[in-house]
């Protein structure tokens, strides 16, 4: 596999999906909600559109697993699989408050070894590849992402829209001061780039929602890691990963996690 293809491929999509999400950020628009009762708007399923059709049209024989597209199982016998989350955080899009993201990975046997998260507000675009390292262009520099070196009184990345009772009990035995409020998979991007130390999330994600994020996260040095202290999988016949996760700087600044 190549990466510079794939991510040139990705990094294009991702892109042009922004440019599009754009065009209806703001505006009177639709929502429509899933059975989850998760939100969707047409800008979703546009980008949805895009990214999807670019990437038959690149890798046609890889299999594909998207938020906004029903799924073709025969993904399960290839050993790639783009995930693709065309609009990750549709209810800060809906809000308003510019921190949603397009994301797209590429995993391998299960495993994410490709990925691109882009903030289209702020045209950030984050990247990484298995052994290659993850990096940032921003306002046309490239810059190659590190985590954070800060070992205690971390700062910890809280989603906006996603409350969670056991985040709380979280806070308040580990004495965390810092609080970092950020939307989507832009919390990723924050630890990568060395802006917080650690995030965690409690209760079910898909895949599309964390692959892009692994991959970014890790080749800037960082650990991901499932709520039960395992790898997550890709590519599985059940998308879900119902145990939450974490993601950190440093083994060292692990947090206590407290239960039920």
């Amino acid at each position: 596999m190549n990466s510079k293809d794939v991510l040139d491929t990705i990094k294009e999509l991702s892109v042009t999906a922004g440019k599009e999400i754009l065009k209806l950020y703001r505006k009177d628009i639709p929502i429509e909600y899933k059975e989850d009762k998760s939100p969707v708007t047409k800008a979703d399923k546009i980008a949805n559109d895009i990214i999807i059709s670019g990437l038959n049209r690149a890798f046609p024989d890889i299999g594909i697993l998207a938020e906004e597209s029903s799924d073709d199982l025969s993904r399960l016998e290839r050993r790639y699989c783009f995930l693709v989350d065309p609009l990750d955080g549709t209810k800060e899009f809906i809000k308003g408050n510019d921190e949603f993201t397009v994301n797209i990975a590429l995993t391998e046997w299960g495993k994410p070894i490709g990925g691109v998260i882009y903030v289209p507000v702020y045209k950030e675009l984050y990247y990484g590849w298995a052994g290659e390292g993850a990096f940032s262009l921003i306002n046309g520099v490239k810059k190659r992402l590190h985590v954070s070196k800060r070992i205690g009184d971390i700062r910890l990345a809280k989603s906006r829209s996603h409350h969670s009772n056991l985040l709380d009990k979280l806070i308040a035995e580990n004495h965390i001061s810092h609080i970092i409020v950020a939307g989507s998979s832009y919390k990723g991007c924050l630890l990568a780039r060395g802006d917080v130390e650690a995030y965690y999330r409690f209760g079910r994600t898909m895949e599309w929602d964390t692959a892009a994020m692994e991959i970014i996260v890790t080749e800037a040095g960082g650990i991901f890691s499932g709520m039960d202290g395992n790898p997550l999988l890709y590519n599985k016949k059940n998308p879900e990963n119902p145990q939450g996760f974490y993601l950190l700087n440093s083994e060292e600044n692990k947090l206590t996690v407290p239960t039920e």
